[in-house]
């Protein structure tokens, strides 16, 4: 899903009333998946739509974006790409994403 169209979607969501979270990645170090800018939303049900890159470093922002839904409040996470069970075999990146999650 386009970036643009994302954003729209988000505004939709916030106004039609669904509970839902957006995440966006607002900085990377070293190889991510996905860059800065790239969006994400999380509804309650686990539905989402747009990607911040898959893999254990999304499934930890969905994580972190069901507590933003339960808390209404927003929050920052980092997803570290650097070192793991998958590092060695080249599994993952090797990069640092900060990812802000606000309720939408």
């Amino acid at each position: 899903m386009e970036q643009l169209q994302l954003i729209k979607r988000a505004i939709e969501v916030r106004n039609g009333g669904e509970k839902a979270a957006l995440a966006s990645i607002i900085r990377t170090k070293g190889s991510t998946p996905r860059k800065a800018g790239s969006r994400m939303i999380i509804f309650d049900c686990g539905k989402i739509e747009g990607t911040v890159g898959g893999g254990c470093g999304e499934a930890a922002v969905i994580e972190k974006a069901f507590e933003v839904i339960q808390s209404n409040l927003p929050a920052q996470h980092r997803v570290d790409l650097t070192s793991g069970l998958l590092y060695e075999d080249g599994g993952i990146c090797g990069g640092i994403m900060d990812v802000f999650i606000e309720p939408l």
